[in-house]
This record gives C-alpha cells, structure tokens and sequence, in this order.
C-alpha cells in the first residue's frame, strides 16, 4: 500500500467518497502484486478526475469524458501494463456516453470505474445524467425533471463483459470488487455509489447504508438476472443491490484485430524518434 501513496495529498472535501476509491484502487493493486510501474490510472475532468495525482503510478489526465479511449489506446500500445479509468458520474455518463458504449461494445480489457454522485462536483453542483425526478440543483432550481440513467443496464446493453456495483461506505467489498475487476480479461465496469457531502445533501452515507445491500447467490452469467438486479432502486432498506452483476468471458478486441493479436504494438511496431525526425516537429 505504501508504494502507491502518491507525493500530492488528495484534496479532496471531508467525507467525499472519492477517498474510498483511491484506497480500494491502491489495496486491489497491492494486493495483486502490480508494481506501480506497471499501472496506468487515466481519468477526464472533475473532482474524482484528479486521482491520477494522488497514487503512485503512471497516470494520464485528459479531457472531459475522454479517458475511455485513452485507457484503451494504452493498453494496445502495451498490453503488460494494468490500465484503469477512472472519473465522475458528469464525466462518464454525460460528455462520454458513446466512448463507454462502444468500448464496452468492443469488450476492450481495461477497467473503467465512475464514482457516481448524482451531481457535478467540480462545477459546485448542477444536476448529473444520474440525478433523480424532483432534484432541486443549481440548474434544475424547480426540480430536476430528467429520469435519471442507469449506467449498468446501458454497460449491460452494450456488451461488457464484467459489469458491477461498489459503496464507498463499503470499502473491504468495493476492494474485492476492484480485484476481480482487474483480474478479470475484458472490459471491466464498476459504478461506485460514492456521497458528495458539500453538494448532494440527499443521497448521504446515511441513505446508502440503510438501502444498499450486497448481491449474494446470483447468476453472474445470466445476462438478464443481471439486468433485472441492474433495475433495482429505491429509499427503503435494502432495494440497491452493489456486487458483481455480470461476469462472462467473451472474446477481447486485442484477440479479434489482426494487429493487436500479434502482440504488444511496442514490440511489433517499435519506432524511435531520430534528430532528423525531431527537426520535422520543432
């Protein structure tokens, strides 16, 4: 664990649920004996999107919903390296719907975990894809009137292969979960219910303790037990379901392209920069 406490301190708000997910990241990596050398953390923009500053490991921040293909052209490049996603609900759910869609699709071997608020953080608190009916927000002063998106059955729909459910609130669970994630060959999703205790005064680690509850016992290769479990939600004890939801093996992108079947592309295409090359560029 101490090999992947990062040299900037997270600064985060007191209570956010971002916290948990940076421990169960470094203790699922730790206890996988990856080295942080050969980890790669990608995120896009918001106040969970600065993980990549906070642990020990290569990391890569991009643009606003865009790390999915980022995480994903890592991992071509060099298939030794563990590369996880990383980001928000707005960040995810909103400007980078169609880059999980169709990665998921493609059943590429990454993960990709959102910590899902129900709100944009770092803008100070409009509404989110994942806000529900009647949210009073900064935008939405007369109530959100949006239904709210429902990332697993979307992942679900698309084709990932390994689909799940974490609660900061539930650290050890959402650690096992992250392991499995990444042990797991194709892509790997976890939304993570994860407070925002400055701007969603609602749903609290109060309201997830009393309603979530872990899956136990269920077909993780039933596709629609899965989208069934996927639909469950509400205010009373013990109506969200976290776990794995869906776990199958499908054949991976890397082993269908007649490129990256062949094998790392830094081995199979290797390139190197010349001064006569440099001078083209500078």
């Amino acid at each position: 664990m101490e090999s992947y406490k990062g040299k900037v301190a997270p600064d985060w708000c007191p209570g956010c649920g971002n916290f948990a997910q940076l421990r169960a990241i470094s203790a699922a990596l730790a206890e996988l004996n990856i080295e942080p050398e050969n980890a790669v953390i990608t995120s896009g923009i918001g106040c969970s999107s600065n993980m990549p500053e906070f642990i020990n490991a290569y990391g890569y921040h991009g643009l606003h919903g865009r790390l999915v293909p980022v995480a994903a052209g890592i991992k071509w490049a060099n298939p030794d390296l563990t590369v996880i996603g990383y980001g928000g609900d707005g960040d995810g759910y909103f400007e980078g719907t169609q880059h999980l869609y169709h990665f998921a699709k493609r059943n590429v071997d990454i993960t990709y975990m959102v910590s899902d608020n129900q709100v944009f953080g770092l803008t100070t608190g409009q509404a989110s894809p994942t806000t529900p009916i009647g949210r009073i927000t900064k935008n939405t002063p007369d109530g959100n009137i949006e239904p709210p998106f429902n990332p697993l059955q979307y992942v679900l729909t698309a084709g990932a292969s390994f689909v799940a459910r974490g609660f900061s609130g539930d650290i050890k669970t959402l650690t096992e979960i992250t392991k499995e994630a990444i042990k797991h060959k194709g892509f790997s999703f976890i939304d993570v219910l994860s407070p925002c205790p400055t701007y969603n005064k609602f749903n609290g680690y109060d309201f997830y303790r009393k309603t979530f509850y872990r899956l136990e016992g269920n077909n993780k290769e039933d596709f629609f037990e899965a989208y069934k479990h996927a639909s469950e939600w509400g205010d009373q004890p013990h109506s969200i379901p976290t776990g794995i939801f869906y776990e199958v093996n499908k054949t991976r992108y890397e082993d269908a392209d007649e490129v990256l079947s062949k094998g790392s592309l830094k081995k199979t295409a290797p390139y190197k920069l010349t001064e006569d090359d440099m001078a083209e560029f500078y």
